[in-house]
């Protein structure tokens, strides 16, 4: 399985195998899993999707990094990705965060889907 490289390309290929909605679950189970209170709502338009996630992650790592912690391990987002990230600007690295989330998530729904 190839990853998408960007946003545009993750939610092209959710929506071409119509799998977008099974993201938007994968990604409230998870945050549930890791007690941080954001359930989107199933038919969320893409955009609002990434912006609301982002403010989140910008949130967790500013506020509440043990709970940013938790949610990447519970998510298993690569500790060495997020390791080869430049931490210096919160907002560029929480925008990144936000998009392996979101490549994590959608690699389970895709395996999910192809191997069940």
């Amino acid at each position: 399985m190839a990853l998408p490289v960007t946003f545009e390309d993750l939610i092209a290929e959710a929506n071409n195998l119509k799998l977008y909605q099974k993201l938007v679950q994968q990604l409230n189970k998870d945050f549930l899993y890791a007690n941080i209170d954001l359930d989107f709502d199933e038919d969320i338009l893409a955009t609002s999707l990434k912006l609301i996630l982002h403010e989140t992650v910008y949130k967790l790592i500013q506020e509440k990094f043990t709970d940013y912690l938790n949610l990447l391990y519970i998510i298993d987002v690569s500790e060495d990705t997020i390791r080869q990230l430049d931490g210096s600007d919160t907002l560029q690295l929480s925008e990144q965060v936000t998009f392996l989330i979101l490549q994590r998530e959608w690699q389970k729904v895709w395996f999910r889907n192809k191997y069940s």
